[in-house]
């Protein structure tokens, strides 16, 4: 369970949510109130962000392509940059350098700086650290198919979240292969690799790398 707590995944710095993040034990306890947090930090951003829509903030150094579309509450951090098409859907933090990238399709989320999601990417009710990186295709499924509450498993054992959409929580430097698939409740523990077209579940500790269900081996 150690494994899984939010001070083991991502280190707090890298990111405007850092604090809001620091108050849960575990990812999935913060799924219900990033959209209420990014809402709260409109009156914090003036100045150095530009309004542009209802509860829509945009630094001003960030890009973000006339073709995007965004739906608040929603923060674009500084040199971030939001690409053709890109579909950011409500309740969205997107941190500093980070891309979004061509008809990325962002859902109640907190992509830390540097995170990359560039190439026809869905992340939703995920959270994903510092300079993690999603390969073209690779997407966050976020809730299961017969509608059930999402369980995180983590060796043997199992989580209850109390929650029927939580996609993935990805520590910091995770790189995921393309056209990969992480199913509901996907933990992926700091610097860890899946290869692409991976189909992955549950728990993977840090410093590992994916190569297929149960086939996990120690990052040299």
């Amino acid at each position: 369970m150690e494994e899984l707590r939010c001070d083991r995944l991502w280190s707090f710095e890298h990111s405007l949510g850092g604090e809001f993040l620091r108050q849960f034990a575990y990812p999935w306890e913060a799924l219900p109130h990033i959209g209420a947090f990014i809402h709260s930090l409109a009156s914090l951003l003036r100045g150095e962000y530009e309004n542009r829509g209802e509860d829509v903030w945009v630094h001003k150094t960030a890009s973000v392509s006339s073709t995007a579309e965004i739906i608040g509450p929603c923060v674009i951090c500084e040199g971030a940059e939001v690409r053709h098409c890109a579909f950011i859907r409500g309740s969205a933090l997107v941190g500093k350098g980070a891309v979004v990238g061509n008809s990325t399709e962002l859902k109640n989320v907190i992509l830390f700086d540097g995170v990359q999601v560039p190439h026809y990417n869905y992340v939703g009710d995920s959270i994903l650290g510092y300079k993690a990186h999603m390969g073209a295709g690779s997407i966050t499924s976020n809730m299961k198919s017969d509608k059930t509450n999402v369980r995180v498993v983590c060796g043997t054992d199992g989580y209850e979240t109390g929650l029927r959409k939580f996609g993935a929580a990805l520590g910091d430097f995770v790189e995921v292969g393309c056209n990969s698939v992480l199913n509901p409740g996907t933990v992926v523990g700091k610097n860890s690799v899946i290869y692409p077209l991976s189909m992955v579940r549950g728990a993977v500790p840090a410093g590992s790398i994916y190569k297929k269900q149960g086939e996990i081996v120690d990052r040299r």
